[in-house]
């Protein structure tokens, strides 16, 4: 007697009381596209700049929680498509919360594409007083500042951090120090820019200004953010690890080198990253201590010393015979700022993967 096996039915997704996982995202994106597609169609003639990108991602995120609701509740039912409906309300929220993000980005690339050239990278201002020049010199200052800064700020903030955490037991020096820094966080640029000036005109007279200065003055505004970020992820490290270090014998100094420090890399890097961000587009500070030039200057303890944000808002600021020039060099230099802050924080990230401890087995 023999028996046959029916073959096996296949189950549509869509006609079985479940969408398939990607359906929600294939319409979040459906969604946006139609809106961009409307709006572009109502831009047409008008400048790239105009284009409504807010608008656009707003409403293709409400059009997505209408439309996800409604194609659920015809393949799932009323009490499934609740659920989607609620989930799709917060990535919409989420959406929301990042458009002036959106915004931002989308104005700052839009208008400095037009100077992103190669003479936007390789000349600088002097003697220029209408089109052309560029922002080397601005470039190469920002970088020379930041990286002065950071030297000086990043072995100070770790250091007390490492002092709050491991050798500290609550005494007066470490409330006075975590006091201290919690008002560093809170003041002003323009008062650490003042401060800067006035310690260096004690010693070189009124009137001075050097890249160094400028690199101090940001550093007063970095060392409260890295100290505070530090000793956040030194607390994080467990006490057993350490106690583990010490019963095998090994100093407390080494514990901290080889054990402390490597678990909580990851994190302090992060917090550097976001301190450097902090500072890197200061512009008050920097026009107090650095003073601004249109030469290229690469020596941090003489002379004046152009930076990005100063670059932004002397040609905002002072527009010269040409307007629309100048306007168009401080669009390009706050893209490039954006993109030496999205490079820094893309190596922060490698720097991180590569020395955080690794887990697991291979």
């Amino acid at each position: 007697m023999s028996t046959t096996t029916s073959p096996p039915v296949r189950v549509n997704a869509l006609t079985s009381g479940k969408l398939p996982r990607s359906v929600p995202w294939l319409m979040l994106a459906g969604s946006m596209v139609i809106m961009f597609i409307v709006f572009a169609v109502l831009n047409l003639g008008q400048p790239i700049g105009d284009f409504n990108i807010v608008a656009a991602v707003f409403l293709g995120a409400v059009l997505f929680v209408f439309t996800i609701g409604f194609v659920s509740r015809t393949v799932e039912g009323g009490r499934k498509a609740a659920d989607r409906v609620v989930t799709a309300v917060v990535s919409a929220a989420f959406i929301v919360a990042l458009l002036p993000l959106i915004s931002l980005l989308y104005t700052v690339v839009s208008q400095g594409l037009a100077r992103f050239d190669i003479d936007f990278f390789s000349m600088s201002m002097r003697n220029v007083v209408g089109a052309g020049g560029g922002a080397v010199h601005a470039i190469y200052g920002t970088l020379l500042i930041t990286a002065a800064t950071t030297l000086i700020s990043v072995p100070i903030g770790l250091m007390t951090s490492i002092y709050l955490v491991e050798y500290s037991r609550g005494g007066r020096l470490a409330k006075s120090i975590t006091f201290f820094v919690d008002v560093m966080t809170g003041i002003p640029s323009i008062v650490a820019g003042l401060f800067a000036y006035s310690a260096f005109a004690l010693f070189f007279g009124p009137g001075i200004s050097m890249g160094i200065m400028g690199a101090i003055a940001l550093s007063v505004l970095m060392i409260p953010v890295v100290v505070r970020s530090s000793e956040e992820m030194l607390r994080l490290v467990p006490n057993e690890l350490r106690e583990a270090a010490y019963a095998l014998g090994v100093p407390k100094w080494l514990t901290i080198v080889k054990v402390v420090l490597p678990t909580s890399i990851a994190g302090i890097t992060t917090g550097v990253m976001l301190a450097i961000a902090r500072v890197i587009g200061e512009t008050a500070p920097l026009l107090v201590t650095a003073g601004y030039t249109q030469s290229l200057n690469l020596n941090l303890f003489e002379g004046d010393m152009m930076t990005l944000p100063v670059y932004v808002y002397n040609q905002y600021a002072n527009q010269g015979t040409s307007p629309d020039d100048a306007v168009a060099r401080a669009w390009a230099g706050a893209l490039t700022l954006i993109l030496i802050v999205m490079v820094l924080n893309l190596a922060a990230r490698m720097i991180a993967k590569i020395f955080s401890p690794k887990t697991g087995r291979r």
